[in-house]
Order: C-alpha cells, then structure tokens, then sequence
C-alpha cells in the first residue's frame, strides 16, 4: 500500500509523469460494465435504479471519503503514514449510539450531537495513538476497532436496535427526479468534501503533508496537525454514514465492519484517475459508485451478492500490483534523465 501513497516522479519539467492511459482504460471498463448490466438488465439504467444506486452508496462513499483523507495525509510512509482500519466499526458504534436513543425517546438532536461527538472520540483516539504516541497506524487502528466493536456490543447486546425519527423518514423519502433526500444529501457532502481538498488552504496543505512532508515542516506547516484533523474528519464521517445506516435500516444493525473491505477498495480504486497516482477524493467518490453499481447489477441479475466480496479482493490487488509496476517504471526512468 505504500506504493499507492507516494507522489507521482517529478519530470524535469517539473510536471508530474501522468499515466493518462490508465485513467482511460479505467473508464472503458466501467463503460463496459454498465453496457453488460444495461444489456442483462432493462431496469438497470432506470432513473429509480440509477437514484436507489446513489442512495446505497451513501454509507460505504461516506466512509471512503474519511478513509481518502487519511490516506492523503499518510503520504510517502504507506501503512506508518495513514491507513484507519477502526472506520467501519466506529460507523457500526455510532449507529448504535444514535438507534438507542432514538429508541429511548431522546431528541434527535440530542442523539445527532452524541452520535458525532462519539464519532470524533474516536478520531482523536487514533490521532493521539499514530500522531503523538507514534504507534503504527495498522497496530492503532486494528485496536481501535475492536474496541469500537466491543463497545458496540455492549451497547446493544449485540443485537439490532430499531429506531424512527422524524429525520430517518426525512432522509428516506423522495426527493427531485425521484432520488432520496439522502442521495442528494450524500451528492451534496462529496462535492463539498471536493470543493474543501481542491480550493482551501486545508485541502491543499493535507496534501502536501501527504506527499512532501518534510517540505512542507520547512514551509511551516504542521505535519503533525494537519495528520490529526485527517483522522478526527475520518471519525466525522464515520458518524455520518451512521446516520444514514440507521434511515436504511430504520435502526442499528451489528456486523457493520463487514463494509470495511469495500470501503478500502472504493479509497483504493480511486487510485487509477489520479495522474499523480495517488488516493483522491473524486477518484474514491468514482469508485464507490461503481462498486455499488456492481453490487447493484449482481442483484438485477440474480447473481450472489457474496461475489462482490471477491470482485472488490481482485480489484484491490490489481490496483496495488499495477500501481507498483508503474511506480517502478516512473522511477527507473527518473533516475536516467
């Protein structure tokens, strides 16, 4: 993986060597996949389909956003740099945190504040843990996750909370052109999520924390805060998606950290439409929609969902070995110039 965070070579132009052909080939075949779906499936292309697609996306394209953020910011280091793998437990924590107190008859807001508030606990748990103690973030986070998951369980007994709110009715309902008010809301957060990586001082200096860390402790600016807010952001989605888990589900639900897979192949994906090679937000926003997209196919056309399990595993792996065969290349040709 830290193949897959390290900055594309610089030529002596001072460009970075794109791989503008992979971006392409990326792109035909998820043209490729739709025509097949669309060809299998008549109802596959449907705006209800195409808007029900969006609205399922939500939670797993939640999470990837935070994971991305956090890839950003690990930068040349890899896995040492920044990898969460508590995302998806703490989503599962959060919902529960947010079902029972639903079901106990709080307010909603009084359950969205501690919904968020135990999402970013655990945000800056792990940047206590990676950033100040100096653990590595694989050891942190895989601790953090089970505690995440205990937690849970004790919450709930490890069984299903069901909760209504007047907001999961509000999320769930139809919005324009027939697409939920959560899709739109989704829609709504990666774009902003966009907007805050390309045209702030936050988003451009993540990433140059990420990819030049030591230029950019010179330039004066705080490695160690900006890799910090990547994972109390991360622990802010996490609460997020869990909102939008428990309106799908109309509550909370154990075996949330099975979305973990999926969601660290929608971070990863997004690898192959960055020039630069390396983990985008709009790359991973591509790819969770194109892996519900899958998902959702698989069940127009009667085929297990369990697949898309060994779909995402393949995927990764093609990622990870093409990235690294690149990288290589970009460097051999680097050290010749």
């Amino acid at each position: 993986m830290s193949e897959l965070s390290q900055p594309a070579v610089v030529t002596a132009a001072g460009k970075p060597q794109g791989q503008p052909w992979l971006q392409h080939v990326a792109l035909l075949i998820i043209v490729l996949v739709l025509a097949v779906f669309a060809w299998l499936s008549p109802i596959f292309l449907s705006v209800i389909n195409l808007g029900n697609v969006l609205q399922q996306t939500a939670v797993v394209g939640t999470l990837a956003l935070g994971l991305t953020l956090v890839l950003s910011g690990g930068g040349v280091q890899g896995i040492s740099g920044g990898i969460d793998l508590s995302i998806a437990a703490n989503m599962g924590l959060c919902a529960a945190v947010f079902a029972a107190q639903i079901a106990e008859q709080h307010s909603v807001t009084y359950a969205l504040l501690l919904t968020l508030l135990t999402g970013i606990a655990v945000g800056i748990f792990n940047a206590l843990a990676i950033v100040w103690l100096g653990i590595l973030p694989l050891l942190a986070t895989l601790t953090s996750m089970n505690i995440a998951m205990g937690l849970e369980m004790v919450l709930s007994g490890n069984a299903s909370i069901s909760a209504s709110s007047a907001l999961q009715n509000l999320l769930i309902a139809s919005g324009p052109l027939g697409v939920s008010w959560l899709g739109w809301g989704f829609l709504l957060l990666a774009l902003s999520a966009l907007g805050l990586s390309r045209f702030t001082a936050f988003g451009l200096r993540l990433q140059a924390v990420g990819s030049h860390p030591q230029a950019a402790n010179a330039a004066g600016i705080s490695v160690a805060r900006y890799q910090s807010l990547s994972y109390v952001l991360c622990g802010f989605s996490a609460a997020l998606a869990a909102i939008a888990s428990v309106a799908l589900l109309s509550g909370s639900s154990p075996g949330a950290n099975d979305n973990l897979l999926m969601v660290i192949a929608a971070a990863l994906l997004g690898v192959v439409f960055s020039r630069r090679l390396v983990p985008t937000l709009g790359g991973a926003l591509i790819s969770a929609l194109f892996l519900s997209l899958i998902a959702n196919g698989f069940q127009l056309v009667n085929v297990s969902s369990y697949w898309i399990n060994g779909v995402e595993g393949v995927l990764i792996l093609l990622v990870v070995a093409l990235t690294a065969l690149l990288r290589r290349r970009q460097a051999g040709r680097a050290s010749h110039v």
